[in-house]
């Protein structure tokens, strides 16, 4: 496995700038970046990301693809083709999407005939340009917890619906172990879809398992980037085995990036404080991915 280790922007990292983010990453070793929308990646010069592969880059407008209105749903198809070809022409090879529709509680069900009429004309497009789609396992808000694709159960279903080799999964073990899902098991299953990876890693609270069994404290707020019963954190202060993660992901051929997604309240707040995080992620990363 090429050792490729990048980071999604955390909010006041990314306030500063790609030139900031780019310099900041490089010096800490970092080789790839994942980049928020088209507009930011189009914005950077090829010489202010010299040195960083590009991870992903952010589709826009995708909850309108699980959209009950058939036109908002055809606009969205439009406008998501259209950021393909556009992502292709720029380099970009892996589009990265977490599918929440816009109604809170609107059901998976739902969202699955939704994305069986919208994907198809999606893949279709990715397959002429050459660019992926990674879909992103974050559950979505409580108490619904409507996003579309974040248990096996869901995605069987969706690839057996549309089955272009196109359209993928960013594999983030950090939602999988807070779900109780076998996170190992997963790559076996799916090795074929893993297009991107997300180093996050969940730290499960035996006290607020305790106190608030599974679900989310019901009389208190959790504190950020936390259920009650977990929360999630840096690779390497989790459950997450990372080694055998990597051991998984070199066997199955995985080739791409693991990007640090920085969601750790203990690294927080600053511009300082999120490269802090970021740095101490990428050098228990770099024992493995190497």
């Amino acid at each position: 496995m090429r050792n490729c280790i990048g980071a999604r922007l955390s909010p006041q990292i990314q306030a500063n700038g790609i030139k900031f983010v780019a310099d900041r990453f490089r010096a800490i070793g970092l080789t790839a970046i994942d980049l928020p929308s088209l507009p930011y990646a189009q914005s950077a010069a090829e010489e202010v990301l010299s040195g960083l592969e590009i991870g992903t880059v952010d589709l826009a407008g995708v909850s309108g693809l699980l959209s009950p209105d058939a036109r908002e749903r055809e606009q969205a198809v439009a406008s998501v083709c259209k950021q393909i070809e556009e992502l292709a022409a720029f380099g970009a090879k892996t589009a990265f999407v977490c599918l929440v529709p816009q109604a809170g509680r609107q059901p998976i069900a739902e969202s699955l005939e939704y994305f069986t009429a919208t994907f198809p004309h999606v893949a279709n497009a990715c397959e002429r340009h050459g660019v992926r789609v990674a879909i992103e396992g974050w559950p979505g808000p409580a108490p619904d917890y409507p996003t579309l694709g974040y248990t096996p159960e869901v995605w069987r279903e969706m690839f057996r619906r549309v089955p272009s080799p196109y359209i993928g999964l960013c594999y983030d073990p950090s939602h999988l172990v807070r779900l109780g899902i076998d996170y190992l098991r997963v790559l076996d299953e799916f090795q074929d879809r893993i297009f991107h990876c997300h180093g996050k890693d969940t730290e499960i609270l035996t006290d607020g398992q305790y106190v608030y069994g599974t679900l989310p404290p019901q009389l208190s707020l959790a504190e950020r980037f936390s259920g009650g019963s977990w929360r999630y954190c840096i690779p390497g202060t989790g459950e997450v085995n990372w080694g055998k993660v990597a051991s998984k992901l070199r066997r199955i051929g995985y080739e791409a990036a693991v990007s640090i997604e920085l969601e750790d309240a203990r690294f927080w707040g600053s511009a300082e404080a999120e490269l802090l995080g970021i740095q101490q992620a990428y050098l228990h990363l770099a024992s493995y991915f190497a």
